[in-house]
C-alpha cells in the first residue's frame, strides 16, 4: 500500500472513531483531559501499526484494545501514582447539570481500580462479550467475570449508600 493511501485510510478512519475513542477513553479514566491524552497515545500506537491493524477483522476492536492497553499501562507507572489526585471531582464537562444519576454512577465508576473500571466499560459501555473484553484486556474469560462481579458489587454498595435526588432537596 502505498505511503499516501495508508495515510489517508489511516486519517479517515481515526476522524470517524475519534469521537468514540474519546467516549471510550473518559469512561476509563474520568477526566477529559486525561482521556483526550489517552486517545492521542492509542492514535500514534495504532498509526505506527497501521498495517498490522488494517489486516485485522474487527479494526474498531483492535483500536479499542490498543487504547484499553495504553490506560492499564499508564495505571502501572510510578507518574500515575505521582499525579493522580484521589479524591478531586470528576471533569463534567459534558455532562447536563440535572443528571445527578449519572454523575453519581460515573464518580462511583472512577473510584474502581483500573482492571475493574475497564472491564465495566467494555461490557456495559462497549457491550462486548466476555471472551471480547479478556481478548481487548489481555486477560482470561474467568479474570473478566470476576473483575466484572467486584466491580458491580462496589458500584452498587456505593450508589446504594447515596441518597436519591429526592431525598436531596428540601
Amino acid at each position: 500500500m502505498a505511503k499516501q493511501a495508508r495515510d489517508e485510510e489511516f486519517t479517515e478512519y481515526v476522524a470517524s472513531r475519534s469521537g468514540w475513542l474519546r467516549k471510550v477513553a473518559y469512561l476509563l479514566c474520568g477526566d477529559w483531559h486525561r482521556a483526550d491524552d489517552l486517545v492521542q497515545e492509542a492514535i500514534t500506537k495504532l498509526y505506527v501499526n497501521w498495517s498490522r491493524a488494517g489486516r485485522m477483522e474487527n479494526l474498531d476492536g483492535y483500536a479499542r484494545r490498543v487504547l484499553v492497553n495504553t490506560f492499564l499501562a499508564e495505571q502501572r507507572t510510578s507518574w500515575w501514582r505521582r499525579t493522580s489526585r484521589p479524591g478531586t471531582d470528576l471533569d463534567t464537562e459534558s455532562v447536563p447539570v440535572d443528571l445527578d444519576a449519572s454523575l453519581d454512577l460515573r464518580h462511583a465508576l472512577a473510584t474502581l481500580p483500573a482492571r475493574q473500571r475497564a472491564a465495566m466499560v467494555l461490557r456495559y459501555y462497549c457491550d462486548l462479550t466476555i471472551d471480547q473484553a479478556a481478548d481487548a484486556m489481555g486477560c482470561s474469560s474467568g479474570n473478566v467475570k470476576s473483575q466484572s462481579s467486584r466491580a458491580l458489587d462496589t458500584l452498587r454498595g456505593r450508589l446504594a449508600a447515596r441518597p436519591t435526588v429526592a431525598e436531596r432537596t428540601p
